[in-house]
This record gives structure tokens, sequence and C-alpha cells, in this order.
């Protein structure tokens, strides 16, 4: 399978401090990857760098194989790469489905013009891709919801509504950076369930940061380990739990 995220000998530093320090890994196409470690052990900063909204010191981050360097984060999102965040970032006082309709906004094909006068074309563009807002809040069982404010969805609700909203933009690699926080048992193992059906009915590929070992365990295919900014250990769940270094810095006994 190839490679959909390449990060080569990446390197990042805040004023003298290595938060990211010489990190190799590949992710390929539909592959469910876990990313662990202790706070600031720099999960987060690796989706930022992979994302463009940081740029490395040293090395390159490649998305379908093209080196994002020069790209700004925006431009970074239309290779095929979308991202959801700790605290959940949703147009709180927008409807369930015009969240959605946000991330469809550069596929639509009208002019500024065509909105104002609401040309047959506009209409077109509208109908077709509320239709397809439609189809992905079906898929997270929020369509009978779809005109609510996003602040009035319950808190598992919302981090659904962001995920579909991450996928409108059709990537082939969708990153969840803590998507579990703040669910209760129940609603985890829901999000186990939907992460796999992503996984299945997108092709996509899917790297999550998460705290709840048992999700990471339970749903990933291979699990990559940071501490203080470098990957102390790769490997499959067993390889993993088995560590030592792993254990020592984060799992513990």
């Amino acid at each position: 399978m190839a490679n959909v995220i390449e990060l080569n000998n990446v390197s990042l530093s805040f004023g003298g401090l290595k938060a990211v320090n010489h990190v190799d890994f590949q992710i390929k196409e539909n592959e469910l990857v876990g990313l662990i470690g202790p706070n600031g052990a720099g999960k987060t900063t690796v989706f930022n760098l992979m994302t463009g909204i940081y740029t490395p010191d040293e090395g390159e981050v490649k998305i379908l194989n093209k080196n994002i360097r020069k790209l700004r984060p925006d431009k970074v999102a239309l290779l095929g790469i979308s991202r959801t965040f700790q605290n959940i970032r949703l147009f709180k006082k927008l409807s369930v489905i015009e969240n959605v309709l946000v991330a469809f906004n550069h596929q639509m094909k009208y002019s500024s013009f065509e909105a104002v006068i609401r040309s047959n074309r506009f209409f077109k563009e509208e109908k077709k891709y509320q239709t397809k807002a439609l189809e992905l809040l079906k898929v997270f069982h929020l369509d009978d919801k779809k005109d609510l404010l996003a602040e009035q969805l319950p808190y598992g609700e919302q981090r659904k509504l962001e995920i579909a909203r991450a996928l409108a933009l059709n990537p082939k690699v969708l990153l969840l950076d803590e998507p579990a926080a703040g669910m209760n048992e129940n609603e985890t193992l829901e999000l186990m369930k939907t992460i796999h059906f992503i996984k299945e009915k997108f092709n996509v590929a899917i790297v999550l940061i998460e705290h709840d070992m048992k999700l990471v365990m339970g749903i990933c295919e291979r699990i990559i380990v940071l501490n203080f900014g470098e990957i102390i250990a790769v490997g499959n769940k067993d390889e993993i739990l088995n560590n030592k270094e792993v254990i020592k810095a984060y799992l513990g006994d």
C-alpha cells in the first residue's frame, strides 16, 4: 500500500525547547494508527506539522507524496487531510447541517454574483450539497437533528458532528485529536464502532491521539509512542503493551 503521510527526520523547537526531535514515520492508505504518549510528548505538535500549522525546522512532511513546507494549512487540507481538535471547534450558532455545509464550500461551483442573484446554478449546487451533508449526518445518526444549533447537541454528538464535518472534505487521511475526551464508557464504545465504520466506508487512513488505552488497543492496527518529542516505540498492541520503555514512560506497571 502507498504512503499517504511521510515524516522524514522532522524536528521543531519552541524557544530552544525541542518539541519534536528527529521524528520519522509513515502512514499507509486505509491504515488505523494510534499516536500515544504522556502529556507534553509532542503528539498535537506532530498533528500541527502534518496539517501545515507548523513548519519543521528540519526534515520534511509529505502528504500524498507532496512536500507541504510552502503550503498554507487550507491548501494542505485540500491535498486530502482533515482533522478534529482536542477542544471541539464547531460553529455553535450555526445549525448542525450548516456546520457540515461549511466544509463543502470550496467544492461549490457558483460565483459570488450567482449567489447574490440566486441563479439556477446556485440553487442546483446548494441542493446537491444539502443532500451530501444530510448523507453524512445519517452516518452519525444526526440527520434528525440537522436544524438544531450545534451548541444544542450533547457533548458526544458534538464530537460526532466535528468528525462529520472533517469527512466532508473527502480526505484520504483523517486526524482525530482525543476523540473520546469527555465521553462516558458507552459513548466511547460507540465511537470505536464508528471509527471502524468510517475507515471502511470512506476508505480513509485514520491517525488518532488518545489517552483512553482501551480505545487505542481495541481498534488501532499500529501504535506510535512519543516521549519528549521522540519516538520510543512503534508496533502492534502486544508489542507496545510489553515494551519496557513504554511501560516506564507512559503505561506504568
